[in-house]
């Protein structure tokens, strides 16, 4: 679990870090610190796609996930209720301020398939790119709402640590085929994220997120039909 740990930790140094500036971050560097956290995503989104392209045996289940996977979203509302969720719990500036970190560190493709990856393959590589991430945005937050921000990392670190457990259980279901369609998706929803962190297109991405089920209920009807 190291790159929780890392990304637990990228957390508690940003809110340190942020606390320490206190008068908050001008908001032309923070735009230039989110630009560059935009671009990465939508790289690493869009390099998670095409590595994973060719090895794919089902080349029309990426699409079939994003249209069903964003429909059923859409129809739940994930993101306005998130959003709703998030002023209920605003009532203090602390309060307000932790909603929001919580949201932006725990519920995203980065936050979910990193555990993934870290707990199948040993491969961190998502982890320590979402602790980046996560560090710049610590450092913002805590900025403006101050060192209350680290109670934060305690919750990402829970978050992480239970996809962790659950893949590493779940090793024999989570076969190569069946990871490489979940990164395909995964990765589309990395790359909407830096478009929307980017300013340039709000995909809502929260709606996107049980497109990364649907691989997972398909590869689970095969394994039944097979078995029959």
């Amino acid at each position: 679990m190291i790159g929780t740990i890392v990304n637990t930790g990228t957390i508690l140094a940003g809110s340190l870090l942020g606390s320490a500036l206190k008068k908050g971050i001008n908001e032309k560097y923070q735009e230039a610190l989110y630009t560059a956290m935009g671009l990465a995503a939508t790289g690493l989104g869009i390099n998670a796609v095409v590595s994973n392209m060719s090895g794919s045996q089902y080349p029309v289940l990426f699409i079939v996930s994003l249209a069903l996977g964003s429909l059923l979203g859409t129809i739940l509302n994930i993101d306005g209720k998130f959003q709703g969720l998030m002023g209920r719990l605003g009532k203090s500036e602390l309060g307000k301020g932790l909603s929001t970190g919580i949201l932006l560190y725990c519920i995203g493709s980065l936050s979910i398939l990193g555990p993934m990856q870290s707990a199948l393959y040993g491969d961190h590589t998502y982890l320590f790119t979402n602790a980046t991430l996560d560090f710049v945005t610590s450092t913002v937050l805590a900025s403006t709402y101050g060192i209350g921000m680290a109670l934060a990392a305690p919750v990402l670190f829970c978050w992480q640590g239970a996809i962790y457990l659950g893949a590493t259980y779940l090793q024999s279901f989570l076969t190569d085929s069946l990871m490489a369609e979940i990164t395909i998706v995964g990765g589309f929803l990395i790359a909407a994220s830096g478009l929307s962190i980017l300013n340039l297109k709000d995909c809502k991405t929260l709606n996107m997120l049980p497109a990364l089920v649907v691989p997972v209920l398909f590869f689970l009807i095969l394994k039944v039909v097979s078995g029959i």
